[in-house]
């Protein structure tokens, strides 16, 4: 049976098709797209190249090369470009339903696009859940480091004494004075951080909870801004 031509039918190409899905806001509907568009290439190269087992390895060669460029863009991208201080303000999305999520929730992205796709739209979404993860990577390193918190402990009960001293004896009456104290205190702070290895024990929890967060914002699958505020 063949079917008359509609002249109401029209032929949307996949570009434009996902600019408009991106400009309305259906992200999730993008992601789906590009995981299903990039399962569908691999499956019709593999019935082609089926026949000899050069060309399989070749494929599996060049899979396995796209996956770990994939992975190295990750860290060549900025999460923090569409983070915004309202991002913070919200309720804090739902450990086990939002942000862990079962094992369908993940995917390894298909591509440098897609990566960059879900990473500044999960940031923005798990703000919250990632600042709780550093913080708690924070406590962990200078648990493990027992000098950085001493040093960390003794710069903020520096300034406690500071702020006492001036409250005390009334260094705001004195500007010079108190901007003398102020230098010296800071200069202090920073010996007593440095001699103690504060710096090390911050860029630690920042280098592991920054992996964490491009590796999980990557490999999250994105969900319906709906379903995510529902499970919060």
């Amino acid at each position: 049976m063949v079917f008359s031509s509609n002249p109401l039918s029209l032929s949307v190409p996949d570009t434009t098709f996902d600019s408009w899905l991106r400009d309305s806001g259906y992200l999730e509907i993008l992601d789906q797209h590009s995981s299903s568009s990039a399962a569908a290439a691999p499956a019709t190269t593999s019935t082609i190249t089926s026949t000899t087992t050069t060309a399989t390895a070749t494929g599996l060669f060049i899979s396995f090369f796209s996956h770990i460029l994939t992975l190295l863009s990750l860290f060549t991208l900025n999460p923090f470009s569409k983070l915004t201080t309202d991002d913070f303000s919200g309720q804090t999305p739902s450990w086990t339903r939002s942000f862990f999520a079962d094992c369908g929730s993940y995917s390894f992205p298909s591509g440098s696009d897609q990566a960059r796709l879900r990473v500044n739209e999960n940031v923005k979404r798990y703000a919250r859940n990632y600042a709780s993860l550093f913080i708690l990577f924070f406590a962990c390193t200078l648990y493990q480091m027992p000098l950085a918190l001493i040093g960390l402990i003794s710069s903020l009960a520096l300034w406690d004494v500071f702020k006492f001293c001036s409250d005390r004896w009334g260094w705001d009456r004195y500007p010079v004075l108190r901007q003398v104290m102020v230098r010296t205190a800071q200069c202090v702070t920073a010996v007593v951080l440095i001699c103690l290895n504060v710096q090390m024990a911050f860029f630690c929890a920042v280098g592991i909870s920054y992996t964490v967060m491009v590796l999980h914002a990557a490999f999250r699958k994105l969900t319906p801004a709906k379903q995510s505020a529902r499970s919060r």
